[in-house]
């Protein structure tokens, strides 16, 4: 049997909410034990049974809202499904992926579930059986809930063995991943007990303890005390599950399911049928029993099964061996969970690998001297059992009282291979690991759900110790999104992201740092041209980036051959030769198009690109009209040719529009406007002398004048000399792929081909970002504008000339004092508002490994919990009903008040939470059946409307507001 990988856990046992309180309980040697909660039944009724066992807390709640389930519905679903729906969401989570991820792939549900109260307890009265109770109270669609809500597409089956259904699940999951039916699978099991039926059978079986306990293998064993339980592992190949970075709990070697066939009685167990389950396992995983450390044994604590488990066990592990097999069982804990007892005992197996230590059995001060453990080769775990280093092996019995028999073999995890060493090294003088920036993102379907996790994720993280957060933002980027309320906050160690959370949730309009997204962002990218650069430039976000330090080397060794030196190497170093033609603007060059490379690889598409006269050239590159070789040719060619230039030219920035300039320039014919930049923001260019004089005169209007921070006149009739060289190189040049705003043409770039033309004509003539800007603006209507270069400049230009309104502008490296910080901002500010960015790209590789966070807070606002069938929704009443509260404030439309009153007499839903924008299915949880209750609802209450089929109905099933404006326009047409 091939190795399968257990890698996410969640379970909820008596006294145990959550993997880690289950792991408390069991090594504290708690007990769930109490007595029967009133909501089940009153124990004084039922003198027969004993009144205490293991229950759940809360075991009512249930986050309707959050799995679309109408109230309705809610209350007419079996328990056992109502508590498996959060669990694999936890779970899920658990196993180190956003559980949406999942949704329509081949993934697996195996549930146990034993018997079916709910079914009894409501479906005995006829008279208010309903449709929904039909499907809510039907055990075998405790997998298919799973399936059905979470849209997974692959084997989803309940499992009823009695006492060993979990186990079984977890062979069968284990069986589908082998065959590839599936690639990932939730297995396990749940146990609900909603009524002392069974306690009276096994009490008059003689089979119930006196006081509620499970007292495995003790001589104070007197039998079962039953409990509530559930509990689900994700399952995944473990080659499959290393390979994605995924942590491994235990591996699962092997397991086996036989049957008692004919023995003493149908619910008497077996010894030789469990000691053929047990070999058969071994030989399943490979191995033999004296390997064996532990085995968590079915032990319920009855005097005859303990006897024959025992005598089995003995058989098969008291073979020679340096010590004696060690048992112990999770039923002196919880009680026998039923259906859940084999899922209880293999997470206590899993985490006693995990942890390398084995917790004590309950009640083992006392061991039953008859079954003869130490003659057997056994010996009962009095006290908590270290494992030696290296591998550990396992077992795990589950026996059902039909005799349906399983055995599992389980292993420590392999160690995790340490993640591969990045292709290019961090520089010296780095950041430690300590200090690396990271996104820390989470996720919620409403503003208060977001609030509540928020509050959650800030006090788990407030009880670690304080440290490094890159870790623990790259978990959080890949379980805790996916839900339409996103949170996201850069920070670089966990007291910093203590702070973030808790300011976000103290916010009660769910601001700061959260939104709710309704579409993708639309993004330009505006490329930054010569006059920015710096000595040093980017050296921060190059010391944190292991993308942008990848793409930088990929432009430098581009460059390199044309250059014969490393321009890399020249921006780092803080050399202020890169204020120099010749090396500035392959700089220029390299910066952005690392940039740009480090936001796509990041997932950041921009919908247009812009460049700024230098800046074309990356624009070009990013939007696939040259290639990376060519265009760092044409640059160092550019460059080059600057260089050789005389000096003595100059550019200044005035705030003045060209007719506000004609008078000046006219009297100085050397000089000429070399960008339009705005309607008052313009760039001379041209003579240092002639520059000066201009600035002097405009300094007397009261108009601001700056000189620019260059030694020649770019963009003048100055540079003819180095346009005519550019003219006769040959282009390599394709049509862009994506939209390419022209500075040298002021609009799109239609057909004309980038070629040597394009590029001679672009350093002479004016740069006109005006109206490119206008024109990309126009075209993409962007919602962020994303400078790319070393410094801000663009943006601000943008901003003045009024071309940005209502865009975000967003800078990933914006001056000197520029880290990783800023590029993790921009690719937050781009999650919140609908990115889905690829976050790997965002970390170091040793920071790409998994945590463990703090699960999915859900909402304990709405409790379903009653013994008798729900009552059937109202009848149709064919007169008007009384008008509801308004959908809302001002509304007033009869029509739409009649289909938010059907809504809530068929959903169940409070009048106030059927809005106009309601959508039927994901906010009301109306499916099939429900539609077609609201529809001889509506029909009832609108009779001027007629007969209307589902089929007339469904295009305007999108909210209850769509609903309501067709039923109108049916009555006014059958009116007319």
């Amino acid at each position: 049997m091939g190795d399968i990988a257990i890698v996410g856990i969640d379970c909820a046992f008596p006294g145990a909410a959550g993997v880690q309180a289950y792991w408390d309980l069991l090594m504290r040697g708690g007990s769930g034990i109490g007595p029967v909660p009133a909501q089940r039944w009153e124990a004084r009724e039922f003198p027969a049974v004993c009144g205490s066992g293991g229950f759940i807390d809360d075991a009512d709640v249930f986050d309707s809202d959050f799995f679309s389930v109408a109230p309705r519905e809610a209350a007419a679903m079996d328990p056992h499904h109502r508590l498996l729906l959060p669990c694999a969401w936890r779970a899920l989570e658990d196993s180190g992926r956003a559980p949406g991820e999942l949704s329509g792939t081949e993934t697996g549900v195996f549930v146990g579930v034993m018997g079916g109260e709910w079914g009894r307890l409501t479906m005995s009265d006829l008279a208010r059986v309903t449709p929904l109770l039909g499907a809510g109270s039907s055990a075998g669609m405790a997998a298919n809930r799973i399936s059905y809500h979470f849209n997974f597409t692959g084997p989803s089956l309940a499992v009823d063995t009695a006492c060993s259904s979990s186990l079984v699940a977890v062979h069968l999951a284990a069986s589908s991943l082998l065959t590839g039916e599936c690639d990932t699978a939730l297995a396990g099991g749940v146990n609900i007990v909603l009524s002392p039926s069974l306690g009276l059978v096994y009490e008059q079986l003689g089979l119930a303890a006196s006081d509620g306990r499970c007292k495995p293998f003790s001589a104070d064993a007197d039998g079962i005390g039953r409990g509530d339980g559930v509990g689900l592992v994700v399952l995944r190949r473990l080659d499959d599950a290393l390979a994605d970075g995924q942590r491994v709990y235990a591996v699962l070697r092997g397991s086996a399911v036989n049957q008692d066939g004919r023995s003493n009685g149908v619910i008497a167990p077996n010894r030789w049928s469990q000691e053929r389950v047990l070999r058969s396992a071994y030989r399943r995983a490979g191995t033999t029993p004296d390997r064996i450390a532990f085995v968590e044994a079915h032990g319920t604590g009855t005097v005859l099964g303990d006897a024959i488990e025992c005598a089995a066990l003995g058989a098969v592990h008291g073979t020679e061996r340096g010590t004696p097999c060690a048992i112990g069982s999770v039923k002196g804990n919880l009680g026998h969970t039923e259906g859940a007892a084999g899922i209880a005992g293999l997470i206590k197996t899993t985490l006693a690998l995990h942890h390398r230590i084995v917790p004590a059995s309950l009640h083992a001060g006392r061991e039953n001297p008859r079954l003869r453990l130490g003659e057997r080769g056994l010996r009962l775990l009095g006290s908590p059992m270290r494992l030696p280093r290296g591998e550990s092996l396992a077992g795990v019995s589950s026996f059902g009282m039909g005799g349906t028999n399983a055995h599992a073999v389980l292993a420590t995890a392999p160690r995790a291979p340490r993640p591969a060493a990045p292709r290019t090294s961090r520089p010296t003088g780095a950041l430690a690991p300590r200090g690396a920036v990271g996104v820390f993102t989470l996720s919620a379907d409403t503003p208060e759900a977001l609030r509540r996790n928020l509050a959650a994720q800030a006090e788990a993280v407030a009880r670690r110790p304080r440290g490094a957060a890159a870790t623990l933002c790259r978990s959080s980027n890949r379980v805790k999104t996916g839900l339409p309320y996103r949170f996201a906050a850069t920070v670089r160690d966990t007291g910093e992201l203590v702070d973030a959370l808790r300011e976000a949730a103290a916010r009660p309009d769910a601001a700061g740092g959260a939104a709710r997204p309704w579409g993708r962002p639309v993004v330009a990218f505006l490329f930054t041209g010569q006059g920015t650069e710096y000595p040093g430039m980017t050296a921060g976000l190059h010391r944190e980036s292991p993308a942008y330090r990848r793409h930088l080397g990929e432009a430098d060794e581009a460059l390199a051959g044309h250059l014969g030196t490393s321009v890399r190497e020249l921006i780092l170093s803080g050399d202020t030769r890169v204020h120099r033609p010749e090396f500035a603007q392959p700089a220029l060059f390299a910066v952005g198009y690392a940039l740009a490379r480090t936001l796509t690889s990041l997932g950041v598409t921009p919908a247009a690109v812009l460049g700024h006269s230098l800046g074309e050239y990356a624009a070009a590159v990013t939007a696939g009209a040259l290639e990376l070789a060519e265009a760092a040719r044409l640059v160092a060619r550019r460059g080059a040719l600057m260089s050789e230039l005389p000096r003595g030219g100059g550019m200044t920035a005035v705030a003045a529009g060209p007719g506000e300039l004609a008078e000046v320039l006219a009297r100085e014919p050397e000089v000429v406007a070399a960008a339009f930049n705005g309607p008052a923001d313009t760039v001379l260019s041209g003579p240092v002398d002639a520059l000066a004089r201009i600035a002097k005169e405009l300094d007397l209007r009261g108009t601001k004048a700056r000189p620019l921070p260059v030694a020649h006149a770019f963009h003048s009739p100055l540079l003819a000399p180095a346009a005519a060289d550019l003219r006769t190189l040959p282009v390599r040049c394709a049509p862009p792929a994506l939209p390419l705003a022209s500075t040298r043409y002021g609009r799109m770039l239609r057909h004309e081909p980038m070629d040597a033309d394009y590029w001679a004509d672009q350093i002479e003539e004016p740069v006109l970002m005006d109206t490119a800007l206008g024109a990309l603006v126009a075209d993409i209507a962007p919602t962020h504008l994303i400078e790319i270069g070393p410094r801000s400049g663009l943006l601000e230009i943008a901003a003045r000339g009024g071309r940005a309104a209502g865009a975000e502008l967003l800078h990933p490296a914006p001056g000197e004092a520029a880290t990783g910080r800023e590029l993790a901002e921009t690719v937050a500010a781009l999650h919140r508002c609908g990115l889905d960015p690829r976050w790997e790209e965002l970390y170091e590789p040793e920071h790409r490994v998994a945590e463990t966070l703090a699960p999915y807070a859900f909402s304990a606002a709405h409790r379903y919990w009653d013994r008798q069938a729900p009552a059937p929704a109202p009848a149709p009443v064919h007169e008007p009903a009384p008008a509801p509260a308004a959908a809302r404030a001002g509304d007033d439309d009869p029509v739409l008040l009649a289909v938010v009153e059907a809504v809530s007499e068929v959903g169940g839903h409070p009048r106030e939470r059927v809005v106009r924008e309601a959508r039927f299915h994901e906010d009301l949880g109306f499916d099939s059946v429900m539609i077609m209750q609201l529809k001889n609802r509506v029909e009832a209450r609108l009779p001027r409307a007629g007969e209307v089929s589902v089929q007339q109905m469904l295009p305007a099933l999108r909210s209850v507001g769509s609903l309501a404006a067709f039923l109108g326009d049916v009555i006014m047409a059958r009116s007319a």
